[in-house]
């Protein structure tokens, strides 16, 4: 007998990397497994995923087993983990929205006027965005400021949500809390999902809780785009680095791609010259400059690398300031565009 949840799970195992690098960024591809630390995306080896083998039994892939912890399971269990979706009708609409499959419409049933879209797709990440208001004068502001960045209220990708709601890891209560929220975008501008960084109650810090940032929607290949790309563009993981770029160099067009997974696969745009790609200074960003470095300059454009003194380029900005960083990027940027560092 036709099972749609076998059939789902089954097609999902099929693509089980493109799962992977969509839902568990943080990992990578070792052999014939995905390697990452757990189900809530942090970095380590505990957590593999089988991206080969038979399609059921021992060995089948699109199966998972975290050995840190015992815990194993399939592909569906990752994406119910990581978007925080509840009801099993919801978590097999986002599926199907991964694999490019139409959602049912039941025979003989009367087609709602208004279709509430499931948590975790792009109509619920565009509806998220549409409630949220502009970060100027809001406790985001407050958040970006007291990490020394004070261009947030004016970049249209970010908003503030005072009650965007949160739900611990395993747990099935959720509760409001406020949350800077940025807009994740294709090469057309069309909304493909958003990333939420839950704030402390005064701004001045995220929010104590486990899991401070999310993401919801299609993720794979788009990006925060925080200022319009032209001949040349900048690109890096976090929100907060790309804006300290922005801090010292309002000249610079930067993007991130809030992940390291995520930044070795965005999409460039057409008639893109000179790319920079501003890096993390840890091996899963030195990765990710790789893969994006070699596909850049498959499509014939110039590449270099940006590198912080610290951990990050936020990092860098907090601890040295806004002209020693303009200085130190001014050592790396190429000669045609330092004019674009002026203050």
């Amino acid at each position: 007998m036709y099972s749609e949840t076998e059939d789902v799970i089954r097609a999902l195992a099929e693509n089980a990397e493109s799962v992977c690098r969509v839902y568990l960024p943080a990992g990578r591809r070792e052999g014939s497994y995905w390697i990452v630390g757990d189900l809530q995306n942090n970095p380590g080896r505990s957590l593999f995923v089988r991206l080969t083998g038979p399609t059921s039994g021992p060995g089948a892939r699109g199966k998972w087993q975290d050995a840190a912890v015992g815990l194993h399971g399939d592909l569906l269990d990752i994406i119910r983990e990581r978007t925080g979706i509840s009801r099993f009708p919801e978590l097999l609409a986002e599926a199907r929205a991964h694999l490019g499959r139409p959602q049912p419409v039941p025979p003989d049933a009367p087609v709602p006027k208004k279709v509430k879209a499931p948590g975790g797709t792009p109509a619920a990440a565009a509806r998220l965005f549409a409630a949220s208001m502009p970060v100027a004068g809001t406790l985001a502001d407050t958040y970006l400021r007291s990490r020394g960045l004070s261009q947030g209220g004016t970049m249209s990708a970010l908003r503030f949500h005072p009650k965007c709601w949160y739900r611990d890891e395993g747990q099935t209560k959720s509760i409001p809390r406020p949350a800077l929220i940025a807009a994740v975008t294709d090469g057309a501008g069309a909304l493909q999902g958003v990333h939420r960084t839950w704030l402390a109650h005064d701004g001045k810090g995220k929010a104590a809780v486990k899991t401070q940032r999310r993401a919801m929607g299609h993720l794979l290949g788009n990006a925060v785009r925080l200022t319009p790309h032209e001949d040349i563009l900048v690109v890096g993981e976090g929100i907060e680095t790309m804006l300290s770029l922005s801090e010292a160099a309002s000249g610079l067009p930067v993007w991130a791609a809030l992940s390291s997974g995520h930044l070795g696969a965005v999409q460039l745009p057409e008639g893109l010259q000179r790319l920079y790609i501003a890096i993390d200074r840890d091996p899963a960003g030195q990765r990710a400059a790789e893969r994006l470095s070699a596909r850049a300059l498959d499509a014939g454009i110039a590449v270099r690398v940006l590198e912080p003194r610290l951990g990050d380029f936020n990092d860098d900005l907090r601890a040295n300031g806004k002209e020693a960083l303009r200085q130190h990027l001014a050592r790396q940027i190429g000669p045609e565009d330092r004019q674009r560092l002026s203050g």
